[in-house]
């Protein structure tokens, strides 16, 4: 069974949330037979996901963290090995090397067609900042959050969703 990982970048947590998140994760491995978790990057959550299922996987040895990357579709020997000290397991999917700048949103699509059950860090009154207007666009605009974007696409989905938020 697998799990994915998807939040906010900025997030904040206390001891408590901390505390939830690793009896969480305990409970789906011990108690639902979880054993993979799917990994993007570039978010708090995702290094604090990390961390915990890590500090398990000393009690759950058999649990496999794998990176789903959403750049660098070629890395040298150096760099996989230096992946290979957090994960497991790294890779990225034929459909997101080519994807240009949605490669974030397709690798969380990918993540979430995977999973069998989705962690969300999603605050629906998130608003990512306001882009100022520049020579080239002489309008501000709102951008979209990427949490919000995989987390509609789970519910279209129909995905078992915890969000932790």
């Amino acid at each position: 069974m697998v799990v994915c990982f998807i939040g906010h970048r900025k997030i904040s947590v206390d001891e408590s949330f901390k505390e939830r998140l690793a009896n969480l994760i305990k409970e789906l491995i011990a108690e639902k037979n979880f054993d993979t978790f799917l990994f993007g990057s570039r978010s708090q959550f995702d290094e604090l996901c990390l961390e915990t299922v890590s500090e398990l996987k000393n009690d759950y040895p058999h649990i496999r963290r794998i990176y789903v990357r959403a750049a660098y579709p070629y890395i040298d020997d150096n760099y996989e090995k230096y992946l290979l000290s957090f994960y497991d397991e790294t890779y990225i999917p034929d459909k997101i090397a080519k994807a240009g700048k949605a490669a974030y949103v397709e690798r969380n699509e990918y993540m979430i067609d995977k999973a069998d059950c989705c962690i969300f860090y999603y605050n629906e009154n998130y608003l990512p900042p306001l882009k100022p207007a520049t020579k080239k666009r002489i309008f501000s605009y709102q951008p979209k959050s990427g949490t919000k974007i995989a987390y509609d696409y789970a519910v279209s989905k129909k995905k078992e969703i915890l969000n932790l938020f």
